[in-house]
């Protein structure tokens, strides 16, 4: 007998196991996939280290998510810098000074201002995020930066989708183009998939690859006390209600010499470029080699073929969330991560989530040790 079961070895499920391990319970931890670290995973090819998934960058202001995620591996000092390529111009990402000088020739913030104030459209509601964006920067920005990658990435309009998912890029008026503005940020030293190795290298958890839960779902949850769970929550009640939307990608590797681009991200946001960003794998380790691995992300809808990669939030989505979440409620499961909460969640955010949900389960419910029974 185990005292958790926790299927997904991804990063919830991930750091759930060792903070239940660490507390002296046995742990049996799951994945469908033949490898750890969900979404995270990375590989080594000709020594860079690939993020298999596309770009995980770690960022946080939460001191207590950075020393958890530093017990298991150092971190470099890698801060993500995006650019963005549209109809062969390029531009700083996100938006700030730098990014304005190089669309409307200004040098200063004032300068800056008032053609903002010119340029932005009064909107009756601004709950899309398309009505959003107009009502902020106007129709060139929103058509430059946002639209066509947006409708690329989502495979829905933005006057569909809501405003809380662009509302996390910062509009910067200053020279800072740092994509994300937290204190602490980095890339594991060995890659992600080194990290995960040594987050779940403990005598108590036992892992288990290549393993579907819901084909044994029965049999696997009478081997433990208490279930983890972080797939989709929709699988979890067997679609009662629908399937819920997830967006899904195909990534495309490739081998090069020499280096293709200047930064390790660069967004193409004109729709009629079927790829959404390329990456450049090498810059995340800040390598000089005389050779490359870049990636080509194509969004695609997801099927039971593919891997889901980004729930939809739009207003039909999280009417029928509502109801798997009353369910989730009811039950005695444990549900987390992006799957499991139906929400797009940073790393940092997730570990936060993670630490708290076994930290809340071991209080609330006196877990039985296996190994004295």
């Amino acid at each position: 007998m185990f005292d958790f079961l926790i299927v997904g070895a991804g990063m919830f499920g991930s750091v759930c196991a060792r903070v239940v391990a660490e507390r002296g319970c046995r742990v049996l931890l799951i994945d469908q996939r033949d490898h750890i670290g969900g979404n995270c995973h990375s590989r080594q090819i000709e020594g860079i280290h690939i993020h298999w998934y596309g770009p995980h960058i770690f960022h946080t202001n939460s001191q207590r998510v950075w020393d958890f995620a530093r017990r298991f591996s150092s971190f470099n000092d890698y801060v993500h810098r995006v650019m963005v390529n549209y109809r062969g111009r390029s531009f700083s990402f996100p938006i700030n000074l730098k990014t304005f000088g190089q669309l409307w020739q200004v040098s200063t913030t004032a300068e800056v201002e008032e053609r903002i104030v010119a340029e932005r459209l009064a909107r009756d509601s601004v709950d899309s995020m398309e009505d959003w964006i107009l009502s902020q920067v106007g129709i060139e920005i929103y058509e430059t930066f946002f639209k066509g990658y947006t409708t690329k990435q989502w495979g829905k309009s933005p006057r569909e989708l809501p405003a809380s998912i662009i509302k996390r890029i910062p509009i910067r008026f200053t020279d800072d183009d740092r994509y994300f503005d937290d204190r602490y940020q980095g890339i594991p030293i060995g890659g992600y998939t080194r990290w995960f190795e040594n987050l779940i290298n403990h005598p108590l958890i036992k892992l288990e690859l290549n393993t579907d839960f819901f084909k044994h779902r029965s049999e696997f949850t009478q081997r433990a006390w208490k279930v983890i769970y972080s797939g989709k929550i929709d699988r979890l009640f067997d679609y009662r209600f629908g399937r819920l939307e997830y967006r899904s990608m195909q990534f495309d590797h490739q081998f090069r010499d020499g280096t293709f681009q200047q930064s390790a991200t660069v967004n193409y946001t004109d729709q009629h470029v079927p790829y959404t960003r390329i990456t450049e794998h090498k810059h995340f380790g800040h390598q000089r080699l005389g050779h490359t691995v870049i990636t080509r992300e194509y969004p695609q809808a997801h099927s039971e073929a593919n891997v889901p990669c980004y729930p939809i939030p739009d207003q039909s989505n999280q009417i029928r969330l509502a109801k798997y979440e009353e369910l989730a409620r009811a039950s005695e499961i444990i549900l987390g991560g992006r799957l499991g909460q139906y929400r797009y969640l940073n790393m940092d955010q997730v570990i936060a989530a993670a630490i708290k949900a076994a930290e809340q389960a071991l209080r609330q419910q006196p877990v039985r040790s296996s190994r004295a029974a």
